[in-house]
Formats: structure tokens, C-alpha cells, sequence
């Protein structure tokens, strides 16, 4: 089993999952595959010719992955970008675990997602995914995007499953008028990778009663000005764990050993 990206050598999840192999005595290994854009038909012809269990599959692939499978999820289907593949047989099956694990990291961290109004920064593929299982449970969900069209045309989308779903355009989204009813924060864009990007959002207009999620796996500069502002905040490691506890339980049928995971997780990022 291994990772498709590009590039991939900083991936966290060898480390969870080979440590859940060795645990429970499985003669299974994980590795990153470096797939270059160009090359990604050939990587998934692969699974089938070596006879990998399965992959996960991370940018810039999730979306240009989908043509090359045999099936895909439904939730899958509906995000447009696929972070699992299963192969039985050389049938490859594409699903979307990401947005199960976001929600999977919220519940156990005590946090409820049931008629809140959220904020979520970003529409790409990651606010794809959380979106897709937000709406099913907020009350509201405001999208915001430095490009408006992109927000715009996420919020059409998740209005199929419920119509709760609105798009923030930039001048609003400045004013911060929204943000005093607003219940949950969650920044999906990668800004806070880098230790000199900006806070993506006004930190002033934060209030103690704000949940503030970042997807990044570290504490970023907007979760550090939120805890400091007293809010209740959360990095997106849990969302890294979880997501792969779902895609092991497609790939075996079994129910990975969560503390060792997590504590192999905990480990790689004390010794980054």
C-alpha cells in the first residue's frame, strides 16, 4: 500500500500505518510513490499489475485520479476527488475519506456540528469534502474564497443536499458582519503552511465563544491568535488520523489499533 502525489516525501501517514501493520502482525507495508502529473495513468495501471492492496491518493491527483477507476463512492462521486482506492482483483474503487475524518476529529474533540452556522475559508478540494458532510448537519454554511466564483459555484453544488449552504464575497467577508452568529470557523486553504503566510482572518473580530478549526496538521498562526483570544481550537491532525483509520478499514476489513496511530502521528510531528 503506499501514497500517490506529488511531491509526497513529507507525507505523516507511513508512520500511522505502518505502525498499525506492525501492531497487529500484517505483512503490509506503506510507502510514498513520488507520481508526477503526466505519469498518473501509468501509477494507477500499477496498482493492478503489482497487486497493491490499495493507495491513498493526495495532491495534485484527488481530482485527476477519478476517469482512471472502475468505481467510485458515492461521496466520492458528489466531492469530485477520490483520497482512497481499493483494489479487489484489479476492480479499483475510488472513495473520499477526508470529510469523514474531519467530522470523526470534531465529534471526539467534543465539538458539534448539529444546527451551527459555519464559516469555512477555501473552495477547493478539501472544503469539497467537509462540505459535503457539514451541510448534512449545520444549520448554515458560509462559504468564502479570495476567488468569488469558486465559492459561489461550491455553494450551488452543496445545495443540492440541503439548500444551507451560501457563498461570502470579499467585501463582506472584510467587514466581518457575519461573524457574530457564526459558530464554527474552519480555514481550508493552505494559508498557515508557511511560518510567515497571514492570519486568514481578522483575529480581532474572533469572540471566546468561536470554535476556530485549522485543516493544517500544525498549530498555525490563526489557532495560536484564537487560543490566545480564549476561542476552543483544533489542527487538522485529527482529520489526518482519521481519514486513514477509514481508508485502512476499506483496504483490510478490519479496524486499525487508533492509539497506536495516533501515537506514531504524535511522534513524527515531535520530531519534525
Amino acid at each position: 500500500m503506499g501514497l500517490f502525489g506529488y511531491p509526497v516525501t513529507h507525507s505523516l501517514s507511513p508512520a500511522m500505518h505502518n505502525a498499525a501493520f506492525a501492531h497487529l502482525g500484517m505483512d503490509y507495508c506503506y510507502v510514498t510513490f513520488s507520481v508526477k502529473p503526466d505519469l498518473l495513468r501509468e501509477a494507477v495501471t500499477a496498482i493492478r499489475a503489482l497487486d497493491l492492496k490499495g493507495v491513498n491518493v493526495t495532491v495534485p491527483h484527488k481530482e485527476n485520479v477519478v476517469p482512471f477507476l472502475d468505481e467510485v463512492s458515492e461521496e466520492a462521486s458528489f466531492i469530485g476527488a477520490v483520497n482512497t482506492i481499493r483494489n479487489e482483483g484489479g476492480m479499483l474503487t475510488g472513495f473520499n475519506t477526508d470529510g469523514r475524518g474531519f467530522m470523526k476529529s470534531l465529534s471526539e474533540t467534543g465539538i458539534d456540528v448539529s444546527d451551527k452556522k459555519v464559516l469555512l475559508e477555501g473552495a477547493g478540494g478539501a472544503a469539497r469534502s467537509i462540505g459535503y458532510y457539514l451541510c448534512k448537519e449545520a444549520s448554515e454554511v458560509c462559504l468564502y474564497d479570495a476567488v468569488t466564483e469558486k465559492a459561489e459555484q461550491l455553494a450551488l453544488h452543496l445545495n443540492t443536499l440541503k439548500g444551507n449552504a451560501c457563498a461570502i464575497d470579499t467585501a463582506t467577508f472584510k467587514s466581518g458582519r457575519f461573524f457574530s452568529g457564526t459558530d464554527i470557523i474552519i480555514n481550508a486553504t493552505p494559508i498557515g503552511l508557511k511560518h510567515d503566510d497571514p492570519v486568514p482572518i481578522d483575529i480581532s473580530l474572533l469572540e471566546r465563544s468561536h470554535v476556530v478549526s485549522d485543516l493544517i496538521y500544525k498549530d498555525t498562526p490563526l489557532l495560536q491568535a484564537a487560543s490566545e483570544r480564549g476561542c476552543r481550537t483544533m489542527n487538522g491532525l485529527g482529520m489526518l488520523l482519521w481519514q486513514g483509520i477509514f481508508a485502512f478499514e476499506i483496504w483490510t476489513g478490519e479496524m486499525p489499533p487508533i492509539e497506536v496511530m495516533r501515537t506514531a502521528l504524535k511522534t513524527v510531528t515531535r520530531n519534525e
